[in-house]
């Protein structure tokens, strides 16, 4: 029985909670819709405002023309201009980078223990010059042994060769037994066979005394040296960092950007770029050279790569940021995206225009076309240039209002 009646209670429990989370979400439903009415019910009101404020200024204008005048709102305004050619970018965050004005030095073969370090950093070196000795006395001593193996078996082939002709010689006069002359032969041979493999034995000593020698990959300046003698080189150490680095001045450098895949139809090959180097204060003109073919699974992104050419400023890693063109519109009106405004009706801009001996803002329809940037919108239609923009209180004056520039 006491078990039933815990049951009872637990399920009444959740019940009155589950009850309250939905009467939480019921009552942030109501208050929004109540503040969505307030709100329209406002608007209705200002425009009511607007239309009776509106009506009386008419009459005002009518009884006393000067006085009208005098109560005219102070306003800003600018000349809308057409601009012969508007440019849309989409603006990423890339770096600098190059594909060969970088590289550490490797070693031949599996590293060793650091001999002589022959550079050091903000040294000029050639492609092809020594950098680093490893240690080489175990190679050596080994290439001693393979060489002095070749001259004891080059003398035991010479002596089976002399022997050979020897006994060959011999049986052309019909002197001795043809077994003779066969084991000489194959003596000799033998010993050829011994001589040609004590002779690869020295070069492979050779390779390995050689691989002792660190060369520099290109032609560039050291930009660091992090290794010294008695530790062990492999190219790149225990921290990652190369042990040994060239940086090619004279490389071609590009701009690197991942672009997120909602930009895959925009952002093609040829497409304009401006590439912004802050810390250099300069601004490259470039095309896109190369689009990824793959979206990253975790970034949801893909690589897009512009070719800088060959510049002794820029470095590898320097942040940057990638303005990349994805629409060009030309002879087209502009203005400031801010004095684009919404109603029911769309969207609308106020103009100042002349109606008598009065200055009358007149609100206007239009259509915007594209998408704004730093700060302007371009106008598909509803203005053709020309017209007074009211840029400064254009937020509260009304179609049909009576404005002037000055007081």
């Amino acid at each position: 029985m006491k078990r039933t009646i815990k049951l009872w209670s637990l399920v009444t429990v959740i019940a009155l909670a589950l009850a309250a989370c939905g009467g939480g979400a019921k009552d942030k439903n109501a208050q929004a819709k109540e503040l969505n009415t307030k709100i329209e019910k406002l608007k209705a009101k200002k425009n009511d405002l607007d239309a009776q404020i509106h009506k009386l200024e008419q009459e005002l204008v009518k009884l006393d023309p000067a006085a009208a005048k005098q109560n005219a709102k102070l306003v800003a305004v600018a000349t809308v201009s057409v601009d012969s050619a508007f440019a849309h970018y989409i603006e990423l965050q890339g770096k600098i980078n190059t594909d060969d004005g970088i590289a550490y030095v490797a070693p031949n073969g599996q590293g060793g223990l650091v001999k002589a370090v022959l550079v050091k950093a903000g040294q000029r070196v050639g492609k092809g010059q020594l950098v680093a000795k490893l240690d080489d006395a175990i190679a050596r001593q080994q290439l001693a042994t393979a060489r002095q193996q070749v001259g004891i078996i080059k003398a035991q082939m010479d002596l089976a060769k002399t022997t050979y002709e020897r006994y060959q010689n011999l049986w052309n006069q019909n002197i001795g037994a043809e077994m003779q002359v066969i084991k000489a032969k194959a003596d000799w041979e033998s010993a050829s066979a011994q001589y040609r493999a004590a002779q690869s034995a020295v070069s492979l000593a050779q390779e390995a005394v050689n691989m002792s020698n660190v060369y520099a990959g290109i032609s560039g300046i050291v930009e660091q040296v992090n290794v010294r003698p008695g530790e062990f080189f492999t190219g790149v150490g225990a921290d990652r960092k190369p042990q040994i680095l060239i940086v090619n001045e004279n490389a071609s450098m590009k701009a690197e950007v991942p672009v997120p895949d909602r930009y895959a139809k925009d952002v093609v090959r040829n497409a304009n770029v401006l590439v912004d180097v802050p810390d250099l204060d300069t601004t490259f003109e470039t095309k896109i050279s190369m689009v990824g073919g793959a979206i990253d699974p975790v970034t949801r992104s893909f690589m897009a790569e512009a070719k800088l050419g060959a510049n002794k400023k820029l470095k590898p890693n320097l942040t940057a940021t990638i303005r990349i063109q994805d629409e060009l519109l030309k002879n087209v009106v502009v203005v400031p995206v801010n004095m684009v405004q919404t109603d029911e009706s769309g969207k609308f801009v106020y103009v100042m225009v002349k109606e008598g001996d009065k200055q009358i803002a007149r609100k206007r329809q239009v259509t915007i076309q594209g998408e704004p940037y730093k700060g302007q919108q371009a106008i598909a239609a509803g203005l053709s240039g020309g017209e007074m923009l009211i840029t400064e209180g254009y937020q509260t004056v009304y179609d049909g209002q009576t404005v002037t520039t000055s007081k």
